[in-house]
């Protein structure tokens, strides 16, 4: 401890931040070691969502129409980037739910770190993990023929808001992780991803459904990052007649903004309560 800070009395706030973002990073890095050496996990995790690509873009690909025209995959990719990003929810809750369980958090807990590391730490690592998702995603896109046609910029905006998307759903994640208990809770999670996904526009546009599902299809969060990508990559079908769909770019960033702003501190105190 330098002289100056012992004449404040202590560590300074500088100094505190400094120790919270290199405790953070021994966690992210404990998750690099272990995607390191079981490389087959983290491969099969990845090799997923490109074979969700290659099966809608291919197989079923050829009786779906987008409405206005344009070509499928050009409609599809778009949502089967943030599907990538829904899935990684599951991911998430496994490995905080079994970290909890082996007691691993708890001895985290019981060392001089910071308290936010645990947490910060899990969402760092997954958000790496989820942008190499992503990137892999945009080349197995590219080789099935879907481009971007607007700008760079608004192509980096599109991946912007998808990675915004994840981030809010990673702090979802780590609050269920902390909060359940047992394999079936985890399970029952995974089987979620799928209704939430396939109730939006990823797939069909909202207006191929009933009125009153697609009304429903319209306001979940998914369904306006998939069409604020849409429109930012210049993709067809991002339009649509409601409110909700006119506003999908702010709402792409409203919706996970609002999304953090009330799992994030759930996390933050579920994680003190442990053990009590």
């Amino acid at each position: 401890m330098n002289g100056t800070t012992a004449r404040a009395g202590g560590p300074t706030a500088a100094d505190r931040l400094l120790w919270a973002l290199a405790d953070g990073w021994t966690i992210t890095r404990r998750d690099i070691v272990h995607w390191l050496r079981r490389p087959g996990q983290l491969v099969a995790g990845l090799l997923f969502p490109v074979a969700m690509v290659l099966m809608f873009g291919f197989l079923f690909g050829g009786a779906m129409t987008v409405p206005g025209g344009g070509d499928y995959r050009e409609f599809l990719m778009p949502g089967m980037f943030a599907m990538a990003m829904v899935f990684g929810v599951g991911e998430t809750v496994t490995a905080v739910s079994h970290d909890t369980a082996r007691g691993v958090t708890d001895r985290f807990r019981s060392m001089p770190m910071a308290p936010s590391a645990v947490v910060v730490g899990r969402c760092a690592a997954d958000m790496l993990r989820s942008a190499i998702t992503l990137a892999l995603l945009v080349v197995c896109g590219l080789l099935v023929g879907w481009q971007w046609n607007g700008t760079l910029g608004e192509a980096a905006a599109a991946l912007g808001l998808l990675l915004l998307l994840r981030f809010s759903l990673v702090w979802v994640g780590v609050y269920v992780g902390l909060a359940v208990r047992g394999e079936g809770a985890v399970t029952a999670v995974h089987t979620l991803e799928f209704p939430l996904g396939f109730l939006s526009n990823a797939f069909v546009a909202t207006a191929s459904m009933p009125f009153w599902l697609g009304a429903v299809a319209d306001w979940n969060p998914l369904s306006s990052t998939v069409a604020a990508a849409r429109e930012l990559f210049g993709n067809p079908g991002w339009g649509g007649e409601g409110w909700i769909a006119q506003n999908a770019v702010p709402m792409a960033v409203v919706w996970p903004l609002a999304t953090t702003a009330v799992f994030l501190p759930l996390c933050v105190r579920r994680f003190r309560s442990l053990g009590r």
